[in-house]
């Protein structure tokens, strides 16, 4: 039986428990005896399986990644891993272990998700687990785990999480910005495609004014593949084309503005608490993407004590869009010529995506060898011997490629996004003195939320007993240590769907070709993905005449089309999951679908089954023709889909739901009436996790939905080994 709990004035009382404690792991570091291994973790951005020649594919023109191979070499291939199909799935499932059904961290988050989809403070991040072991822990790059539009921590939302030190970007929107097509204000919007002026031979200019945000100036000229324009740009400045130098300088040259991967919006959280917002003009904040975060993450590494262990997780933007050329010190000799191309041209893009991921190959060589994690060979070859270091090394793509940079035999139009196996097969590589026999491959099935419980069984932390919320983890160490290791799964599963916004808001619909989708967060991430925004602001020729506010779905832009006499676009699933054992994969997606029979909207849930495998260099993946629900099944596919169908069932009701629980423990109990207190209170009592009807609000009414499930406790299974667990 409930008992509600009485509102009253005695509630502040609660408030005297600490908020930390309430939070977060116990605080109590216990010193080891031998320090373990450091941990390095290096995300890559949008670098699926497919990509990459290490792993035995990369199509016809694959990104020269020699860095990543030797590391590859001198570690452990695991072949069959699975992610999530959006990155602040991934990341919140990488650093916590947890499907997105507990988490309600479902897709990429955008400026109109609310806290409630955001990695929360209860969660035993990474950080918070190798606490127990005294690590030190430092985040650099990308974080896109909240956004600080709606996050009460804002901009400490890393410290927030359990990271020591934070040095990388918050966006607005979670991924880099637009480019300047201005580059800095020197022409109309639209004149400069990639940020910058290119050479006279490509509409640019050989000479001109290079401005640093200090005021000083020089003149710079040249040809060849590092034009003035883009030399001044990779060094901070910016360029007026055919000018020389004048002071002060003309007004119209603007340092303010943000650029993609050259002027980001860089936040520090320092190791005492303060928070640093570093302005545009800064160097730190004008520095490429690729780079900022790795020199940030080598200053921080050389300055540890040697007797504390350490895990510094480096976060790249590379190669998410829009694509921008990298510096050219960064690419291998010879490379394209890449001054004259339209970075928003989707088939140029191409070729800017390999030389983003050829300039993240480099810098992960530098990181390795300034550490001291390796050296160069005469021949400027990575020496790397994993057994001279006390150091692990992780390294994992956080989802598919995106479809227009998929390399072939995989499938460019069930990409980043989806459950397909385009989608969520992402390279892993695990190297470090703890791996046994390296230079192998492991084929057997893993899940990026298994990259957590590693983490802990580096540092000799028992995760399961240790982490009282249930996880979705399994044990990766037995697997370096043991090369004849059996699979320890026996299914693996990935999950997208919609996260939470005000009074049950989503996506715009943004339109790419011939399909809709509503996992662009906004109108300019629809269009810097080259995408046609369809919702609130549509400003394409093609979306003239739809109602001022916009279309709220995809369907309604069909609905829109076939009443113009126009064809129609196929809808992207808003949600959708995978699960798959050896052989055999089930996919369901969700979807508000259009219904051409009636001209409307219909709400839709199909399931697909296929067979499946990792075969070099032409895999057997889930195309749309090899759907063998389309035709009759053998024996044996009737047993593999009723089995993973059952464990799918299973999976979805080991989530369950619990109103009145905001810190996730699966009780409403005295600590939901602290932590609502607590949420009320700041950030002007905003969205936080304790804003349970979803109005934006920490306030009464959401206190009165704790009262009245007080001393509920919820039920739910713990998802592990393929079995459910309900001893847990």
């Amino acid at each position: 039986m409930r008992k509600g709990l009485a509102r009253h004035p005695l509630l502040c009382a609660w408030l005297a428990a600490s908020w930390v404690a309430m939070a977060s792991p116990s605080t109590a570091m216990a010193q080891p005896s031998t320090a373990p291994p450091n941990i390095l973790f290096i995300i890559m951005d949008d670098v699926g399986i497919d990509q990459l020649q290490t792993f035995g594919y990369g199509g016809a023109t694959p990104p020269a990644t020699p860095n990543i191979t030797q590391i590859a070499d001198a570690g452990i291939r695991f072949r069959n891993t699975w992610s999530m199909p959006a990155c602040s799935t991934s990341r919140a499932v990488l650093f916590g272990g947890r499907y997105p059904m507990r988490t309600n961290v479902f897709a990429a988050l955008g400026p109109n998700d609310l806290a409630n989809s955001m990695v929360g403070p209860f969660e035993t991040t990474a950080p918070k687990l190798l606490k127990e072991r005294a690590y030190q822990s430092a985040l650099f790059g990308k974080f896109h785990l909240g956004l600080q539009g709606n996050s009460p921590f804002r901009y400490a939302m890393p410290r927030s999480l359990g990271w020591d030190y934070f040095f990388g970007w918050l966006d607005e929107s979670g991924d880099p910005s637009s480019i300047d097509t201005t580059a800095g204000g020197v022409g109309p919007s639209g004149t400069y495609s990639c940020g910058y002026v290119p050479g006279a031979a490509a509409g640019g200019a050989d000479q001109g004014a290079c401005y640093s945000p200090d005021d000083t100036c020089r003149v710079m000229q040249g040809i060849g593949v590092n034009p003035p324009g883009r030399a001044c740009r990779d060094g901070g400045g910016i360029f007026d084309p055919g000018q020389s130098c004048k002071t002060p300088r003309p007004p119209n040259i603007d340092f303010t503005v943000l650029s993609a991967h050259y002027v980001s919006p860089v936040v520090i959280n320092h190791e005492d608490g303060a928070v640093e917002q570093v302005p545009p003009t800064d160097i730190r904040a004008r520095t490429y993407r690729g780079s900022a975060p790795v020199t940030a993450a080598i200053d921080w590494i050389k300055r540890r004590p040697s007797d504390v262990p350490w895990m510094a997780s480096v976060s790249f933007a590379s190669a998410h869009t829009p694509l921008q050329q990298p510096p050219v010190s960064l690419l291998p000799a010879g490379s394209t010529d890449t001054n004259g191309l339209d970075c928003a041209n989707t088939v140029q893009q191409r070729i800017l995506s390999n030389q983003m991921i050829e300039a993240l190959d480099t810098e992960v060589g530098r990181l390795f060898v300034e550490t001291g994690l390796a050296t160069y060979g005469p021949d400027g070859k990575l020496l790397y011997d994993p057994k001279k270091t006390n150091t692990m090394v992780v390294l994992v793509g956080d989802n598919g490629s995106l479809g227009y940079m998929v390399k072939l035999p995989f499938d460019p139009t069930r990409a980043k996004g989806t459950a397909y196996q385009t989608g969520v097969w992402v390279p892993l590589v695990v190297a470090g003195p703890l791996v046994n026999q390296p230079g192998r491959d492991v084929v057997h099935m893993t899940n990026i939320a298994d990259i957590y419980q590693l983490f802990g069984e580096i540092a000799g932390i028992d995760v399961p007993n240790r982490v009282v919320r249930p996880l979705d983890s399994v044990p990766m160490l037995p697997y370096l240590a043991n090369p004849e290791q059996p699979s320890i799964r026996s299914f693996n599963f990935t999950q997208i769907g919609l996260n939470l916004q005000l009074d049950g808001g989503l996506n715009g619909p943004c339109n790419f070709g011939t399909s809709c989708s509503h996992i662009p967060v906004s109108k300019s991430v629809c269009e810097d993905n080259g995408g046609v925004w369809w919702g609130a602001g549509a400003t394409d020729p093609s979306t003239a005449g739809i109602p001022a506010q916009g279309l709220t779905y995809c369907c309604e832009v069909d609905i829109w089309l076939a009443n113009q006499g126009q064809p129609t676009v196929t809808i992207l699933p808003q949600a959708a999951e995978a699960i798959r054992n050896e052989h055999y994969k089930l996919v369901r997606n969700t979807t508000k679908d259009y219904d051409p029979s009636t001209n409307a909207c219909v709400n839709t849930q199909t399931t697909e089954f296929y067979e499946i495998n990792e075969n070099i260099p032409v895999p057997k993946i889930d195309l749309a023709d090899s759907n063998l629900l389309d035709g009759p099944l053998t024996t044996t596919q009737k047993r593999m889909y009723v089995s993973l169908l059952t464990q799918l069932n299973a999976i979805d009701g080991s989530a369950g739901t619990c109103n009145g629980d905001g810190n996730l423990d699966r009780i409403v109990d005295t600590e939901d009436v602290i932590g609502w207190t607590q949420f009320s209170q700041v950030n002007g009592g905003k969205s936080s996790w304790y804003d349970f009807n979803l109005d934006g609000l920490t306030d009464e009414a959401d206190l009165a939905i704790i009262s009245d499930n007080y001393g509920t406790q919820c039920t739910t299974g713990r998802w592990i080994r393929g079995v459910v667990d309900t001893a847990r």
